[in-house]
């Protein structure tokens, strides 16, 4: 009998290019990660921000060579390259749609370990194929949001979509857009609210998006007022850092 397996391309993502030999300093001067030190080996997960440091579009990068891939929300993607496009005046850079999908496996060595927690498992590019089943269950279950639904646009800043704590940002890298009010906030070791998974109840104005499927939501809450959120050990790690921060 012929083995069936499970299909593993994210039908919901989708691949631009950003190419031109000025693309990475370009890329490096808007984005919350460095991008000039990116490796074919280990994408990095980041954002495009507000100059108030608020998400406006969360993403993967890649190494391409010269060129970056961005591996982001097929739904965003256009919206993205416009956005994208509005800082490159009349450099010599393209913004592109390419072929191809970005593919999720939950365990297995192909590919490379999602940069934002191991558990959420491996991705890798390769030809659209037989779409995935389980990642979005998967990746609220680590209590991990992304996407515009989830993280908004222009209502979110960056550290409560914990990107600190998941690889989302820079430290050491020069300057970008939203910079400043993500460095204040990272110095001063407390991020107020968090973007939190938990179980399905009445929306509110603190709720970004629900998923009756699968009796869950995702809400922007005070961290003293996190009540039924899962706190998965990622993020219990970060809150018991601030509170002893906040108390010497």
């Amino acid at each position: 009998m012929m083995e069936t397996r499970p299909g593993t391309w994210l039908a919901d993502r989708a691949l631009l290019r950003v190419g031109g030999a000025e693309a990475r300093p370009f890329l490096e001067g808007l984005l919350t990660q460095d991008v000039l030190t990116l490796t074919p080996v280990a994408p990095r997960w980041s954002g495009l921000l507000t100059p108030q440091g608020k998400a406006l579009f969360d993403f993967l990068l890649w190494d391409d060579g010269e060129a970056v891939l961005i591996d982001c929300e097929a739904s965003e993607a256009e919206a993205l390259a416009r956005r994208l496009a509005l800082y490159r005046l009349r450099r010599p850079i393209t913004i592109e749609p390419v072929s191809g999908g970005v593919h999720w496996s939950i365990d297995g060595a192909q590919g490379a370990p999602d940069p934002r927690l191991a558990e959420l498992g491996h991705r890798w590019l390769a030809p659209v194929s037989t779409p995935a089943d389980g990642w979005l269950a998967h990746r609220l279950s680590l209590g991990i949001t992304e996407g515009v639904a989830e993280l908004g646009q222009d209502k979110t800043l960056w550290l409560e979509c914990n990107a600190r704590e998941l690889n989302g940002v820079s430290f050491t890298k020069g300057c970008y857009v939203g910079q400043e009010n993500t460095a204040r906030m990272h110095h001063r070791s407390k991020v107020n609210r968090r973007l939190v998974v938990a179980p399905l109840g009445n929306p509110g104005d603190r709720t970004r998006a629900c998923y009756p499927d699968l009796a869950l939501m995702v809400e922007h809450r005070r961290v003293e007022a996190l009540g039924d959120a899962m706190v998965p050990q990622w993020l219990a790690d970060a809150l018991g850092a601030e509170a002893e921060a906040s108390t010497t």
